[in-house]
């Protein structure tokens, strides 16, 4: 969410964002609504107060003064009912409006439709044969080797279920104990992150209302978040924080859940795109300065590089155009690994930063070294993704003989 005073000053800023960012948002609507909202806040200061005072006159009065001040009083108190009625219509239209406003973009983001529009910007690794290094894809070697049942998965779980068994379960663990220890050591606090998460979090975070549709519900109208990012913004939620608590480095391990809507005729086989998965995030919270927003966004984005190149997988790096762009988003990377048998590369890993788009839903703010209160900027980024990972990782490392070879980071851990 932006502050509705940089709106009022920015209208033709945000109006190019959500043209870029293809978000249908009437920001003449949204500025209208807020004449009035603080022209109504403004009445009904001026009504309390002169029913206040009116209130207090009264108790000095009797019989028939008292009688007429009293029905006074009543057109008085129906006056400020009606106001207050009518505010509350015009900030529901206009919280629903400023939930839709979308932050800028860098200005190195490329405009563009969709992901088809993303720009390389460097690639990293050696493109294997395909053949000469085994020329199978991922789903005949865990079927070989007995590593994945996806007949029993969809049994159990409905479409897109699978359980990953033998060699496809330590791998899995492994990548998860090797990316954890990995970015520890590099000053990140390990967490575990809860899956189960209330609405204020997916909103604070801005996947809803633009991404709802995407999400999992429970019956006791709470959400399964697909991304740790989710609940590990929400810890923070409604604090204060010291200028020496920052930077706030987490990298936090959960299941994910995401209902794949509107993909339903893609990867419909398969590990790559699932309703159930597990992910490892980075998360930073920072001050409030875009060019340490733009350091720590380069420095997450390494770290996921380095995890790629130890695991001797290649991939690009490509930044997003506008139209692949969140709602809050002001600039993001995407990691893309190649797939050997679909002879292309594929997302991933995305690295995104934010300013303070999310904390000021959240209300995560800190002190500065003036004791002035501002809103913290917020990043975040995949360290891995499981299983849709396994693709690459298996497909790349296969041998002609039937084998795969498993990477030297992940021996000690298996």
């Amino acid at each position: 969410m932006l502050d509705i005073k940089f709106i009022r000053e920015n209208k033709d800023l945000i109006k190019d964002a959500a043209k870029r960012k293809k978000v249908v948002l009437d920001v003449d609507r949204l500025l209208s609504l807020d004449i009035k909202r603080r022209s109504l806040i403004s009445e009904i200061d001026a009504l309390r107060y002169e029913h206040k005072i009116s209130s207090e006159k009264i108790i000095t009065l009797s019989g028939e003064k008292r009688e007429k001040f009293t029905e006074q009083l009543r057109d008085e108190k129906n006056n400020l009912v009606h106001k207050e009625y009518d505010l509350r219509a015009v900030e529901t239209e206009y919280n629903e409006l400023m939930l839709l406003v979308p932050n800028f973009l860098d200005p190195t983001v490329p405009d563009g439709e969709s992901d088809a529009d993303n720009k390389e910007i460097r690639a990293w690794g050696e493109i294997p044969d395909f053949k000469k290094i085994g020329g199978r894809t991922y789903l005949e070697i865990m079927e070989d080797l007995d590593m994945v049942d996806l007949e029993r998965g969809v049994k159990v779980s409905g479409f897109r279920g699978y359980f990953l068994k033998n060699e496809a379960a330590k791998l899995s663990l492994a990548l998860w104990q090797f990316c954890l220890d990995f970015l520890a050591k590099k000053g990140f606090v390990p967490m575990i992150a809860p899956s189960i998460v209330k609405k204020d979090n997916l909103i604070g975070t801005g996947w809803f209302p633009q991404a709802e549709e995407d999400v999992y519900k429970t019956q006791d109208e709470t959400y399964l978040a697909g991304t740790a990012e989710v609940a590990v913004m929400g810890y923070h939620k409604d604090e204060i924080l010291s200028k020496n608590d920052l930077p706030k480095k987490y990298v936090a391990f959960s299941p994910c859940f995401r209902r794949e809507a509107g993909s339903y005729g893609k990867d419909q086989k398969g590990l790559f795109r699932v309703h159930e998965f597990f992910k490892i995030e980075q998360i930073i919270l920072c001050r409030a300065d875009h060019q340490e927003s733009v350091r720590f966004h380069e420095e997450l984005t390494a770290n996921s590089e380095e995890i790629m190149q130890l695991l001797k997988i290649p991939y690009r790096v490509v930044i997003n155009c506008a139209g692949d762009l969140g709602l809050g988003q002001v600039k993001k990377y995407d990691i893309e690994a190649w797939i050997p048998s679909e002879g292309k590369y594929r997302e991933t890993h995305s690295s995104s930063y934010f300013h303070d788009f999310q904390t000021r839903r959240l209300n995560i703010r800190y002190k500065d070294e003036e004791e002035k209160i501002k809103f913290a900027h917020s990043l975040n980024n995949t360290a891995i993704a499981t299983p849709r990972v396994l693709e690459a990782l298996l497909e790349n490392h296969q041998k002609p003989e039937g084998k795969f070879e498993i990477p030297e980071v992940l021996k000690k851990y298996m």
